[in-house]
């Protein structure tokens, strides 16, 4: 008996002095250490990768999308789509699902795509005029027809060949922040007509945010929204 009281208490000793070891190994010295290598090697990203203006106030981050729209009309009614504010580059379309249907906005507590397949909607194989209501090609045809009205300016229309892929679709997580250059391209003329700039310098802007690919070789080149339009206000507040 008192062999058994012994070895269970010597047990129990030895099982507290590794849960005490553990934890602050694990709980107390690792995260620790990885906050601080985080902190010293990687404070940018380790905080969010934020984005600041010129006054240094955090505008968002640069991992997630936002939306540049008109004040709401109707704030009571959460389907009627607010207006983008065309002063600013607009983003991608956002495809985080809504309680009731596509979620056209960046709500960042939702997140995915649509699940839609790339034919849903179509006609004989195509995205036309005809799609039925509600289907993604009938999204993807009405998005272009916004794309282009929205970017042609006297003397600089938009025709509808002109309009990549990711100006009328989302990507995977609904809540991407890039553009690729080309839709990038379609609205400077746009941006400098609603701001009172000159063409090459909103030109010059999204040459200075256009970011290759990464390592040379992956992924594709992109402009980073929120860092541009920063960059604009800043520009236009001179």
């Amino acid at each position: 008996m008192n062999n058994s009281l012994s070895n269970t208490a010597r047990l129990i000793g030895a099982g507290l002095r590794a849960l005490l070891a553990l934890t602050v190994i694990c709980g107390v010295l690792y995260p620790l250490a990885v906050t601080g290598i985080a902190q010293a090697l990687f404070h940018d990203k380790a905080n969010g990768s934020e984005i600041k203006d010129k006054s240094g106030t955090v505008v968002g981050s640069s991992l997630i999308g936002q939306t540049y729209n008109q004040p709401e009309r109707n704030p009571d009614d959460p389907e009627e789509a607010a207006e983008p504010d065309l002063k600013w580059f607009q983003p991608r379309p956002s495809g985080g699902l809504g309680t009731n249907s596509v979620n056209t906005q960046y709500a960042l507590i939702l997140s995915g795509a649509t699940n839609r397949s790339a034919d849903n909607g179509a006609v004989d194989g195509r995205c036309t005029e005809d799609a039925e209501e509600g289907t993604l090609c009938a999204q993807v045809v009405a998005a272009k027809e916004a794309v282009v009205a929205d970017n042609s300016t006297a003397g600089h229309p938009i025709e509808p060949e002109d309009v990549p892929a990711d100006a009328v679709t989302s990507s995977g997580s609904g809540l991407d922040p890039d553009i690729s250059p080309q839709y990038a391209k379609i609205q400077i003329h746009r941006v400098a007509e609603r701001n009172g700039l000159d063409v090459e310098q909103v030109e010059k802007l999204v040459a200075d945010h256009t970011t290759g690919r990464t390592l040379g070789f992956m992924g594709e080149p992109r402009v980073n929204v929120l860092a541009l339009n920063t960059a604009l206000k800043a520009l236009t507040q001179r």
